[in-house]
C-alpha cells in the first residue's frame, strides 16, 4: 500500500466556531487586501494566534508544525494526524492532514496549496531559522515578505463580535475574582485558593459557551514575597495575617484571553503598605482617564511616569502600564504594537481594547514590601473608553479573610 504525504480527515460535521462565518470572511478579506497591496500569491500563517484568528482553529503544537494557508480563493488549515478530524471541524475552511512517516510532509503539504515559485507572506517573528529555511527549500518563493506586522495591525482593531466576546471574558474573570476573595483566609494555601478561582471560571465559561472547547484558563494567586513578580507561579505557601496578596484571573474563551488583577491584604494592612497601595490605585485611576482616542501609547506612559516620579515611586515600576487584548495567552500571541510603553508610538483608536495595569514592587526589608497591581480592561470608544471590568479595586473592598 502506498503511503500518502497527506489526506483529508473530514470526520463528523463542522462545529460551532467562536464567531459567525461572516466574521472570518471579513478577517480573510482584510488579509487578502494586504496580499493584493503587496502582490502576494499566498500567505502561510504558522502562529497559534493567527491560525486561530483567520480560521477559528486553535492548535496544540506539542512539537509539531501547523499552518493556515490563505490564497486569493482558499483558506486551508494544515494539521498533524494526531488530531484526526478536530482541526477540520474547528476550521472555517478546508483542512489537510499531513502524515509523519516521512520527514517534512508538513512543508510538502503547504507547498501543494501555495504552489512553488510564488510570492509568499509569512510570519518572521514566529518561524524559527530551521522552519524558515524549509519554507525556502520546499516553496521556492520568488519573493518573501513578513506579513506579521500587517496581521498584528488588523488584530489590534476589534470587531463588535470580538468586543462582545471579550466583554463576556471580563465578566468571567470577575466571577473568578469573587471566588478567590471568598477563599482567602489565614492558613489557606496559594494553590487551593487558585483552584477555587480557576474552577469557578471554567464552570462559568461552560455555562455561557456550551458549544465551546475548554482549555487554558488559569489563576496566578500570589502571597507575601511571591507577589514581587507579575508572572510568578503559584506555590503551596499558607497565608498569614497581614500578608499582601495578588489576585490574577485569566479566563480563556476560544483563544481569547481576558484578565483581572487585584491587590489584597489578609485581615489588615499596615500604614506603609496602605500608602503604596493607595498611590498605585491613584495611578491606576489616572491612567484609565488617559485612555482616549488620539492619545499615543508613549504619551500616556510619559504622563503616568511623571505621576509616579512626583511621588518618588517611579523607581519601583517594573514593566509597561498595559497591553492589547484578543487572541493571546501567556505562550502565544502578543500585539506588541499596542503596549503602554515609552517606545510605542501607536495612537489609540475606537475599537481597540487595552488594559491599565500599573505595578509597583518594593523588595523585602523595605516598608510596604511587596508587589501592588491593579488591572482593568477598557474598550476605546469614539469619545473615551468603557471599563468592562467589574470587580472593585482598592483597600475598601480588598482587605479580606
Amino acid at each position: 500500500m502506498e503511503r500518502p504525504e497527506n489526506y483529508r480527515c473530514h470526520n463528523g460535521q463542522k462545529a460551532a466556531l467562536p464567531f459567525a462565518v461572516e466574521e472570518y470572511e471579513a478577517r480573510l478579506a482584510g488579509l487578502r487586501d494586504l496580499m493584493e497591496l503587496h502582490a502576494l500569491d499566498a500567505v502561510v500563517l504558522t502562529s497559534m494566534h493567527n491560525v486561530a484568528y483567520y480560521s477559528g482553529f486553535l492548535y496544540c503544537s506539542f512539537g509539531r508544525p501547523y499552518a493556515c494557508v490563505v490564497t486569493p480563493t482558499d483558506c486551508v488549515t494544515v494539521s498533524a494526524g494526531i488530531d484526526a478530524g478536530q482541526p477540520w471541524r474547528r476550521s472555517v475552511g478546508d483542512n489537510i492532514t499531513y502524515t509523519d512517516w516521512q520527514r517534512d510532509n508538513f512543508w510538502r503539504t503547504v507547498a501543494g496549496v501555495t504552489g512553488t515559485g510564488k510570492a509568499i507572506g509569512c510570519e518572521a517573528d514566529h518561524l524559527t531559522m530551521v522552519q524558515a529555511e524549509k519554507l525556502n527549500v520546499f516553496l521556492k518563493p520568488s519573493r518573501g515578505m513578513d506579513i506579521a506586522p500587517g496581521t498584528m495591525a488588523q488584530r489590534m482593531l476589534k470587531s463588535p463580535a470580538e468586543i462582545a466576546l471579550i466583554r463576556q471574558g471580563a465578566q468571567v474573570a470577575d466571577v473568578g475574582g469573587y471566588a478567590i476573595r471568598d477563599a482567602v483566609k489565614v492558613g489557606a494555601t496559594e494553590i487551593e485558593i487558585a483552584i477555587a478561582g480557576r474552577d469557578a471560571m471554567e464552570r462559568e465559561i461552560a455555562r455561557r459557551f456550551p458549544e465551546s472547547e475548554y482549555r487554558d484558563t488559569w489563576v496566578w494567586f500570589q502571597s507575601g514575597l511571591n507577589t514581587d513578580g507579575a508572572h510568578n507561579p503559584v506555590t503551596n505557601r499558607a497565608l498569614q495575617r497581614g500578608d499582601i496578596l495578588s489576585l490574577n484571573c485569566f479566563p480563556m474563551i476560544s483563544g481569547y484571553y481576558t484578565a483581572l488583577e487585584r491587590t489584597l491584604f489578609v485581615g489588615e494592612v499596615d500604614p506603609a503598605s496602605l500608602k503604596i497601595w493607595e498611590a498605585n490605585v491613584a495611578a491606576h485611576e489616572y491612567g484609565m482617564s488617559l485612555l482616549k482616542p488620539g492619545a499615543s501609547c508613549a504619551e500616556i506612559t510619559a504622563k503616568i511616569n511623571t505621576f509616579f516620579a512626583e511621588r518618588d515611586l517611579l523607581q519601583y515600576r517594573t514593566f509597561g502600564y498595559g497591553h492589547s487584548f484578543g487572541v493571546l495567552s501567556h505562550y502565544y500571541g502578543r500585539e506588541a504594537g499596542l503596549e503602554l510603553r515609552e517606545d510605542i508610538e501607536t495612537v489609540l483608536e475606537p475599537g481597540m481594547v487595552i488594559s491599565m495595569e500599573p505595578m509597583l514592587t518594593l523588595t523585602e526589608g523595605q516598608p510596604g514590601a511587596g508587589g501592588y497591581r491593579e488591572h482593568d480592561i477598557l474598550v476605546i470608544t469614539e469619545d473615551g473608553n468603557e471599563n468592562i471590568t467589574g470587580y472593585p479595586y482598592g483597600p475598601g473592598f480588598n482587605v479580606v479573610g
